[in-house]
C-alpha cells in the first residue's frame, strides 16, 4: 500500500529526511518513532503530498503521489498533531464539506459520520460551532473526518494527544478493526507502550535516517519497545 524509495527533504542546508526507503503492506499497524526534530512529521506530509521532496518516489496503492496527487489522496487520511479546522462551522457542516470532497453519497456519509462520531463519543456535539471545542474534541472530530470516506492508508501524527482514556481505547479499537479489514495505518507517536500493544509493525527514525524497520517482534525481540528505542538513539552513527 505504501512504498517510499529514497526520500529526501531539506530545509536549506539542514536535511531533515535523509534517504528514507519504507514500504507499508496492506493490513498493517506501523508505528513510526523518533526523538522531536527525527524527520517524523516531515517524512508524513511529505506522503500526504503537502510537502515536496528533494529525491525519491513515494507510491500509494501504486500511485506516484506527485505523479497522480488527486487519485493517490483519495486513498489517504491524513491528521495532523494539531489539526486545522474551519472553526466558524458547526462540526456536522464541517463533516459534511469533507464528504463532499470525497464525493460521498448523502445515505453513506450520514451512516459514516453517526458511526464513527458515537464511537469517539462527539456524536451529541456536531451541531456546536467547532471554536467552542476543546482540544480534545477537536482532536476527535479531525479522526471522525478522516475516517468516514473509507481511506486505503492511514496517516497519523500523534493521534492521541488531548484524547481521554475513553476516546483513547475507542480509537485503538477502530485502529485495530480497520487493519483487519486491510487499512494500512502508519501513525508517530511518542506512546511506546501503546505502540507495542497494538502495532504488527515499527519503523525507527534518527537524524533523518531509517535506523530499525521490521515486525514488532522482530524488532523488540525479548526486550520493550522502549528500551530498544532507547539504545538505537544512544548509538552513534559512523
Amino acid at each position: 500500500m505504501l512504498e517510499i524509495y529514497n526520500l529526501t527533504k531539506k530545509f536549506g542546508d539542514k536535511t531533515a529526511v535523509d534517504d528514507l526507503s519504507l514500504t507499508v503492506q496492506d493490513g498493517q499497524i506501523c508505528a513510526f518513532i523518533g526523538h522531536n526534530g527525527a524527520g517524523k512529521t516531515t517524512t508524513l506530509k511529505c506522503i500526504a503530498g503537502i510537502l515536496e521532496f528533494d529525491k525519491g518516489e513515494i507510491l500509494v496503492d501504486r500511485l506516484d503521489i506527485t505523479k497522480h496527487p488527486l487519485e493517490a489522496k483519495k486513498n489517504i487520511a491524513y491528521i495532523p498533531d494539531n489539526p486545522d479546522l474551519y472553526e466558524h462551522l458547526k462540526g456536522n457542516d464541517y463533516l459534511n464539506f469533507i464528504a463532499s470532497v470525497f464525493g460521498m453519497s448523502k445515505e453513506e456519509r450520514k451512516a459514516k459520520i453517526e458511526e464513527y462520531a458515537q464511537k469517539l463519543d462527539i456524536y451529541k456535539d456536531l451541531n456546536t460551532v467547532i471554536s467552542s471545542y476543546s482540544h480534545g474534541m477537536k482532536q476527535k472530530l479531525a479522526l471522525v473526518a478522516g475516517l468516514i470516506h473509507n481511506p486505503k492508508l492511514m496517516l497519523l501524527d500523534e493521534p492521541f494527544v488531548g484524547l481521554d482514556p475513553i476516546s483513547s481505547h475507542s480509537f485503538k479499537e477502530i485502529m485495530k478493526q480497520l487493519a483487519s479489514q486491510g487499512v494500512t495505518i502508519f501513525y508517530s507517536t511518542h506512546v511506546l507502550d501503546v505502540a507495542e500493544k497494538i502495532c504488527s509493525h515499527v519503523a525507527i527514525i534518527k537524524q533523518g535516517k531509517l535506523i530499525k524497520h521490521g515486525t514488532m517482534q522482530e524488532v523488540t525481540s525479548d526486550d520493550s519497545l522502549e528500551n530498544i528505542f532507547l539504545e538505537l538513539e544512544n548509538e552513534k552513527h559512523n
